[in-house]
């Protein structure tokens, strides 16, 4: 039968064998009654629930939460990732209102205070259109003492300005804050506590972004990653601009783009503007609006080159540059005013580099900015998978010429002008730029604005995405002679929630070494035949890539059941054996033994509770790491409830690294089309992770000493990026990670103190690295894992 049109309170407890009954609960504690249908709510099938709006409403029926501070508990299953709880408390002259941001598979938990005389509660349990199913929802008395404390932690833990520092300090401060503005000490706290707990989706909530960080009065230097404009001199640099205009273009555009150079606050700079087909009357306005600024030289008609001959424009444009660097900028982009100072100065800090670019956002018709491209940095394969560099790119005039030369003329053919950027950059990562690591940097700041109108035809009116990425790619394999081969990748559903070339997704796929090489898969394992088996089952029987052995890292077993396995397990697949490793768990200890007994090139490190979703896995990332520039390789996991568990390792969020997207819905396209794109990050998990023997060697494997169970994996990946690697990321290695998403913390005072040794050692050893990783972006937030606004 359907389920009623409300949820009793016995309903809403914890999913254990003998939750508590209503009426044996702890007074402090309070469970609604009935959670009764407010609005737009409609039962559905089994307990789930479909809302119908943004604001659907449960009313609370019963007993009131006592007053003062409180913590909320709430645990949902959703069809939406980033969708939040809203609780309202209504008394009789005022409305308070706490959101309750969901973390799918746990139990959500957020301080808050009750007011006096509550007259009604409601819980809107999802802000979107979609289905869930209400678990577990009560709230919890909190004596003062004890709140203060948890807040107070929760500060150092999560926020912005408290992140790290002692509990003493934090306290102070806020003290100090209460002492200025004379409010009382639980308004001042419980607004930087509430403050941990704000995602800004970049969809939703740029604008508010723009408010808090860029509209302080202080222009972009509040921009997180964003060292102030000093009146510190900058290098003498002249920066050489080409807009290369293209049929149908506006005068609007034109103007706008002119104008944004004429407004630099850094004066250094050259427009080339290439207009091979004007009709007189265009000529006339153009050339007027060009001499205004004795910095902007027209090459119009026959001296710009023929109109359908993008390599003739691109090198007359050249030839006239006069500038230490050299740029193309899409017509109709604009710059922020500040945007080459903050290039210059980037350059002052970095005089080796040789490719600049920044952030970038939209424009709508009406002017307002949205869909924010937070980049990350110097990303070869993702630049291989999405054209993510935008509308601006600056060459230094060594780099320019040399990648010009690289690319060739007969390559280019009759591309449009915005794709010359992303060409020309492809060029980079050739053989010939081993360098370009140090070469690429990026300002991590919003210094471009492109306009709606100025995207293509094809994708601004139909949104569909068109095939010029694939075009490029499969252009620059086929001349660097490499072993792949490009074809359409992942459907990105929404990126960047507007059609733009980011829409497009490649897929390349390597091709394997001819011999393929012996993959040594080391499983540790300690009793637990009901994981371990399907785990070996699985990659032994949908496993395609079939040069492959299984080592089975048994550390201490005892269950008859496990020992019994593994013993059929060997006598009925050659490819497995069984290795003892009789010593005290050490998970880094255990897989350098694994390591050292193996026979294969490659090492993988699985953990015993994967299982394989396709056959395609292994040969994937097989083909990823044989590549001489790759070392870690890492997999797509998901939870065996179809939410994304691990799609690369972003460092310093949660403090030291933390999983990206981890709960997105599988079909999800992640922040800027991510969860579908191939990428270099800093870190995988080693869930599932190869690399060659070589590198595993070179940089002396695990460290068994240092990190015998935490961030072992990342210190390893660090190891091997420092040793001149690229780590990598795809896609298109999928299995399931049946690791336990509800597995508590480290719960006993020796676990507890090893984790902090741990979290020691790598805050110690990789604490520059932590605070700035390159495949993220300092605009994005460190305490979720959603990739929303810092």
């Amino acid at each position: 039968m359907p389920t009623p049109p409300f949820l009793e309170g016995s309903q809403l407890q914890s999913s254990t064998a003998k939750a508590p009954t209503f009426l044996s609960l702890p007074l402090h504690i309070r469970v609604p009654r009935y959670l009764r249908i407010d609005s737009d709510l409609e039962p559905l099938e089994e307990g789930e629930w479909r809302s119908l709006s943004s604001t659907p409403a449960f009313l609370w029926e019963g007993p009131r939460p006592l007053p003062g501070w409180n913590m909320v508990e709430i645990d949902m299953e959703r069809s939406v990732t980033g969708a939040a709880a809203v609780i309202t408390f209504e008394t009789a002259n005022r409305i308070h209102t706490v959101e309750l941001p969901l973390r799918a598979g746990k139990i959500t938990r957020r301080m808050l205070r009750v007011p006096r005389g509550v007259r009604r509660i409601t819980l809107c349990p999802i802000n979107s259109r979609g289905t869930f199913r209400l678990k577990h929802f009560r709230l919890v008395w909190l004596t003062p003492s004890f709140a203060k404390d948890r807040l107070v932690q929760r500060l150092v833990t999560a926020h912005r300005h408290f992140r790290g520092l002692p509990k003493a300090d934090v306290t102070r401060a806020i003290q100090q804050e209460v002492q200025q503005t004379r409010e009382r000490w639980s308004v001042v706290a419980l607004r930087h506590y509430d403050s941990t707990f704000i995602s800004l989706c970049s969809k939703h909530n740029y604008q508010q972004w723009i408010d808090m960080v860029e509209s302080l009065g202080q222009g972009l230097s509040n921009v997180a990653g964003a060292a102030p404009l000093t009146t510190e001199p900058v290098p003498e640099i002249v920066f050489s601009l080409g807009l290369i205009l293209e049929e149908n273009v506006t005068r609007e555009a034109v103007g706008n783009s002119l104008a944004s150079l004429m407004e630099q606050t850094y004066s250094q700079w050259q427009l080339v503007v290439s207009a091979p087909e004007m009709t007189s009357e265009s000529h006339t306005w153009l050339a007027a609006l060009c001499e205004s600024d004795a910095r902007i030289l027209l090459l119009a008609g026959e001296a710009a080159g023929a109109s359908e001959d993008i390599a003739a424009q691109l090198e007359v444009i050249s030839t006239a540059m006069v500038g230490d660097w050299m740029g193309l900028l899409t017509t109709g982009a604009t710059l922020s005013p500040d945007a080459l100072m903050r290039f210059a100065h980037l350059l002052g800090e970095k005089p080796q580099a040789g490719f600049l670019y920044c952030d970038e956002d939209r424009l709508d018709a009406a002017g307002h900015r949205h869909s924010p491209n937070f980049k990350p940095g110097w990303n070869p394969d993702l630049l291989l998978s999405t054209p993510y560099l935008g509308h601006l790119g600056l060459w230094s005039r060594e780099q320019w010429q040399a990648c010009r030369r690289s690319l060739g003329g007969e390559n280019i053919g009759t591309m449009q002008a915005t794709d010359l950027i992303h060409q020309l950059a492809l060029e980079l990562i050739a053989p010939a730029h081993k360098s370009h690591q140090s070469l690429v940097w990026r300002v991590p700041q919003i210094l471009l604005h492109v306009r709606d109108a100025s995207l293509s035809p094809a994708m601004a009116d139909q949104g569909v995405p068109e095939t010029r990425h694939l075009a490029r790619i499969s252009d620059y394999l086929a001349r660097q002679g490499v072993a792949a081969v490009a074809e359409p990748g992942n459907v990105l559903i929404e990126a960047n929630d507007v059609a733009s070339e980011t829409a497009e997704n490649v897929r390349v796929r390597w091709q394997l070494p001819d011999s393929q090489p012996l993959v040594s898969l080391l499983v540790p394992t300690r009793d637990g035949v009901d994981i371990l088996k399907p785990c070996v089952d699985a990659i032994l029987a949908h496993t395609n890539y079939r040069h492959f052995e299984l080592l089975i890292l048994d550390n201490q077993s005892e269950c008859p059941a496990t020992l019994e396995y593994m013993r059929d397990v060997v006598n009925r697949d050659e490819r497995v054996r069984v290795l003892h490793w009789d010593q005290p768990f050490n998970y880094s200890a255990i897989n350098n033994f694994g390591a050292r007994e193996a026979r294969g090139d490659i090492i993988g490190l699985v953990n015993n509770d994967i299982e394989p979703m396709n056959g395609e896995w292994l040969m994937e990332m097989v083909s990823q790491v044989c590549r001489s520039d790759i070392g870690c390789v890492g997999a797509k996991l998901y939870y065996p409830n179809g939410t994304i568990q691990h799609a690369g390792v972003i460092l310093g969020l949660g403090s030291i690294a933390g999983h990206a997207h981890r709960f997105f819905q599988r079909d999800e396209d992640g922040f800027q089309g991510r969860l579908k794109s191939t990428q270099n990050l800093s870190a995988v998990t080693a869930a599932c992770l190869l690399l060659r023997r070589s590198v595993f060697e070179e940089v002396n494997g695990l460290n068994e000493e240092k990190l015998a169970v935490a961030y072992n994996d990342v210190d390893l990946c660090l190891k091997v990026r420092e040793a001149g690697y690229r780590n990598l990321w795809t896609p298109y290695a999928e299995l399931y990670h049946h690791e336990s998403i509800s597995r508590g913390a480290d719960d006993t005072p020796k676990k507890r103190a090893r984790w902090l040794s741990e979290c020691e050692y790598m805050r110690s050893t990789w604490a520059e690295q932590l605070d700035n990783d390159p495949a993220y972006n300092p605009n994005l937030t460190l305490v979720h894992e959603d990739f929303s606004l810092r």
